[in-house]
């Protein structure tokens, strides 16, 4: 590499900050709905339809980015959003957005902080194929609750054994003359799981650490010293 060519990699690094490799990951965008209910605001969550993955649990609105729908991962979530809880992209307004999640299953997800413009939530017509029922709970509850802490235990697997007892190679460590830890399972690192217990059931995941993000930043807001 000369000097010209570091002035051209300089010129092409990223601006922001990003996912290295996003590419790999499936890539999904969510919306965190906030309603105006009783004078204070409240979070939608849907319980996820039981014919489709991770059937019968909860989250916030949201899916897949398609690069051929979507512009943004903001599009996503509004497009998503509008498909399943059956309301117009006009009553959705979108105040922000939260930093990227990345999932230890191999995903990004791109949460975005929303208003739904309406009076109830019976004024939404839920697309059933995806979502068995929406319900809210109040930000102050979350405020009031503390998630619990669990871990589960993160394992690399180099290889594998399929349905007919054969053993598949994804990484050959030994071939590739790697030291000696890597021709086997390797990592075992503890990963940190939220859980809310609530009266709607239990919400935990991504969507918990959603929940959790923006009840760390609400704190910190409130924290903050006015001028």
């Amino acid at each position: 590499m000369n000097e010209n060519e570091l002035k051209l990699l300089k010129a092409n690094l990223p601006k922001s900050p990003g996912v290295q490799g996003r590419e790999k990951y499936l890539n999904s965008a969510v919306l965190v709905p906030l309603v105006m209910l009783n004078g204070e605001y409240h979070l939608l969550f849907e319980k996820r339809s039981s014919t489709i993955p991770q059937g019968d649990e909860i989250c916030f609105p949201g899916g897949r980015y398609d690069p051929e729908q979507d512009a943004s991962c903001e599009d996503a979530a509004l497009r998503e959003t509008a498909e399943e809880l059956g309301i117009g992209k006009d009553k959705i307004e979108v105040e922000g957005r939260f930093d990227t999640v990345v999932a230890s299953m191999g995903a990004a997800v791109d949460p975005f902080l929303g208003i739904l413009k309406i009076q109830a939530i019976d004024e939404l017509s839920i697309d059933p194929r995806e979502v068995q029922k929406v319900f809210t709970l109040p930000v102050a509850y979350f405020e009031r609750n503390k998630p619990e802490t669990y871990f589960v235990r993160l394992e690399v697997q180099p290889s594998y054994v399929d349905e007919n007892g054969a053993r598949v190679v994804l990484f050959p460590g030994k071939e590739l003359g790697l030291p000696s830890k890597y021709h086997q399972p390797w990592g075992g690192k503890k990963f940190r799981i939220f859980v809310y217990k609530t009266p709607e059931g239990v919400i935990w995941g991504l969507t918990a650490e959603i929940v959790h993000e923006l009840i760390k930043h609400l704190r910190q807001t409130t924290a903050s010293p006015r001028r």
